[in-house]
């Protein structure tokens, strides 16, 4: 079973290459973030001739998830039940016996911002999300854009970017508190190196070319799915393409 993450930063204008890379890798699974169109204007026509069977839930200009499976799609769900339930924002479903939660959590702005407390309490709901409504013996890929570089290993200049939105104590945490109800990292199964990186800064420039990256991308397995885990990687070819997202796709291969 091989799954991946890809946030396209607008479905609309990575239509090309997300068509492609489904064309040349052929996943089971395909999380899409970002996807920046509301529902009415989801590109279906064009994802229906892949074969592939797909939900999302989209607003416009801004977030956005769908999943995309070869496989038949069951208990499709959208946001937390709770208020404000942020469909835009995660996405569950069952495939082939396995629960994918897609996620693309807030960014948070600023630290001193209600956004990034927005950002906080959103790990805490996904937590208890986790905890309401599933066990840590189930076979589980959480994955997404979690917005968030784990470690100092994780981005290019831990240092300087140190209190960054996306890398401080406050979000490790958060993270690691999910995570602790029972997920592994299995990425880092397979990859203890440096310099490996889901995401380059529109902003900077040279960034790709120089690898001042982050790894924001992740994907996460509960233990009996980890176990069967034989492969995780990052494709950084979609980040050198004409028009690219500024983030590159991770896929995970499970022997299920």
């Amino acid at each position: 079973m091989k799954v991946s993450s890809f946030n396209v930063n607008s479905l609309r204008v990575r239509l090309p290459i997300v068509l492609q890379w489904l064309a040349d890798h052929q996943p089971d699974v395909f999380a899409v973030q970002e996807t920046k169109v509301q529902d009415v204007d989801f590109p279906a026509d064009a994802l229906g001739k892949t074969g592939y069977q797909y939900i999302f839930k989209g607003q416009k200009a801004y977030n956005g998830v769908a999943i995309l499976s070869k496989s038949q799609i069951k208990a499709a769900k959208f946001g937390f039940e709770d208020e404000p339930k942020d469909q835009a924002r995660l996405i569950k479903a069952e495939i082939n016996g396995v629960t994918i939660v897609n996620t693309y959590i807030p960014q948070g702005y600023l630290r001193e911002s209600e956004k990034f407390d927005y950002k906080l309490n959103w790990f805490k709901r996904l937590r208890r999300y986790f905890d309401k409504n599933f066990k840590p013996s189930d076979p589980i890929i959480w994955l997404g854009d979690f917005n968030v570089a784990p470690e100092p290993i994780d981005l290019y200049d831990p240092e300087g970017l140190s209190g960054h939105v996306c890398f401080c104590p406050e979000v490790t945490d958060a993270l690691k508190a999910v995570c602790q109800w029972g997920f592994v990292d299995v990425f880092r199964m397979h990859c203890d190196e440096p310099g490996q990186y889901t995401f380059w800064d529109y902003r900077m420039r040279g960034s790709l070319k120089r690898n001042l990256g982050w790894r924001l991308d992740h994907i996460m397995a509960t233990r009996p799915l980890a176990d069967k885990c034989t492969a995780c990687y990052i494709d950084k070819a979609p980040r050198l393409s004409e028009r690219p997202s500024d983030h590159t796709p991770i896929v995970a291969e499970f022997d299920w």
